[in-house]
């Protein structure tokens, strides 16, 4: 497994960002890593996606950025130019898959039933996203169909919200839920910052009470990223 989705089981909750406009990218970034959730799944949904992930990799070395709803070889191309670490796929795309993998860049397409799993194991891989997660029958699902495959890990997607997200992260199964519910678009429209930064807070204090992350743990991640940061950028470390 790539060494960026590994520091995803410390993190637990991956924060699935839609943002239309990017002037929230910087504000956001603080909020994530100052209030236990040091990453962020940007989604290609909107035409600021790019530059909402260079502007938050460029304010916060440290914050895990990635790249969502990746559905071509271009947007892969767009993703690294503005330094996204990890690539998120709603399905598999063979063509996507060995075009990261081309680059070395991580990446987890989406699957939901056996031959996609199959599909993906064949093309190397051994983590995948569940999509959508609650719609194709949440955790009993991926427990029934995971099952003979020992090897893969999930990161579940799709409607996961606070009051189920804990049954998920208790399975061996699931590396880490993706979830949107503490970073809604409307709400950095609105300005509250306030409520965000309440709502991530939380998430970071279900993650720790079910895995037992604690400070020390999400410390090491901040100087890690940031430490490769500033190494491809041939900066000093200050």
């Amino acid at each position: 497994m790539k060494e960026i989705f590994k520091q995803f089981k410390e993190i637990g909750i991956i924060p699935v960002v839609v943002m239309e406009d990017a002037q929230y990218a910087e504000k956001l970034a603080d909020v994530l890593c100052d209030n236990g959730l040091p990453c962020a799944e940007v989604t290609f949904r909107t035409a600021a996606a790019a530059e909402v992930i260079s502007r938050m990799v460029k304010h916060r070395p440290e914050l895990l950025v990635g790249a969502g709803t990746v559905l071509t070889t271009q947007e892969v191309d767009l993703a690294i130019e503005a330094g996204a670490k990890f690539i998120v796929s709603p399905g598999l795309n063979p063509e996507v898959v060995r075009y990261c993998q081309s680059k070395d860049m991580p990446v987890a397409p989406g699957t939901q039933t056996p031959s996609e799993m199959e599909q993906a194991l064949g093309l190397g891989l051994d983590f995948v996203k569940f999509f959508p997660a609650e719609p194709a029958g949440g955790l009993k699902m991926i427990k029934a169909v995971a099952a003979p495959y020992g090897q893969l890990v999930f990161m579940p997607t799709g409607g996961i919200t606070p009051e189920n997200v804990r049954a998920y992260l208790t399975d061996e199964k699931i590396l880490a839920c993706g979830g949107s519910w503490m970073v809604k678009q409307q709400m950095m429209a609105d300005g509250d910052w306030d409520g965000i930064t309440k709502l991530v807070r939380e998430a970071a204090t279900i993650v720790k009470e079910v895995r037992g992350r604690g400070k020390q743990a999400v410390n090491s991640l901040y100087r890690k990223n940031k430490s490769d940061y500033l190494q491809k950028r041939k900066l000093k470390i200050s």
